[in-house]
């Protein structure tokens, strides 16, 4: 049990990852979590509104079933598998939280200022929460995926515009960290 509830080293998670790949390839899938968005509308309806979502969504399934293993995944890790005792955070992300009025998380992955509960409690946070949701959306879509789909399954079949979208991805998070979040928070 306690090799579960430890922080597996890169190439054991990479190792899986790369398998749970040649997989897919060999089924012909292609991994990414945005576009069961996209399968989530057109069962909605969406397909009657919209050429976009005019597919056909049943042989996506599979898919959906992976967002499901992946949801019920996170709720068994966090709640029975969770041991952040063995996380630690670099010294000058603490300090640079700090400098925000952002407490490092102390036995926890993520500070709860940022992912906590009590970001439900503050107006300011429930706007910065829909902006951030309509913005990673829109991003997405114009990207033509999501980080995991792209930086997964994108780089992994050696496709060219998942380079750029990785790049733009992490710069996107670069200039958010260092001159969006100071401005926010």
């Amino acid at each position: 049990m306690e090799h579960l509830t430890a922080t597996w080293p890169w190439y054991i998670s990479g190792f899986l990852i790369g398998m749970i790949m040649l997989c897919l390839t060999y089924f012909g899938k292609v991994f990414g979590m945005s576009s069961n968005l996209r399968t989530l509308c057109t069962i909605a309806g969406a397909d009657k509104f919209a050429d976009f979502f005019k597919f056909d969504w049943k042989a996506q399934t599979w898919s959906l079933i992976v967002v499901l293993g992946a949801m019920i995944g996170g709720f068994v890790a966090i709640h029975f598998m969770s041991d952040a005792s063995n996380v630690t955070l670099n010294p000058d992300t603490v300090v640079q939280l700090s400098s925000l009025n952002i407490d490092a998380p102390e036995g926890k992955i993520a500070p709860d200022a940022l992912f906590g509960n009590e970001v439900f409690q503050s107006p300011k946070m429930i706007l910065i929460l829909i902006i951030g949701g309509i913005l990673i959306g829109f991003g997405s879509r114009y990207a033509g995926g999501c980080t995991s789909g792209h930086a997964i399954s994108g780089l992994s079949n050696l496709q060219f515009p998942s380079l750029k979208a990785v790049i733009g991805f992490f710069v996107g998070g670069l200039i958010m960290v260092h001159f969006l979040m100071p401005l926010i928070f």
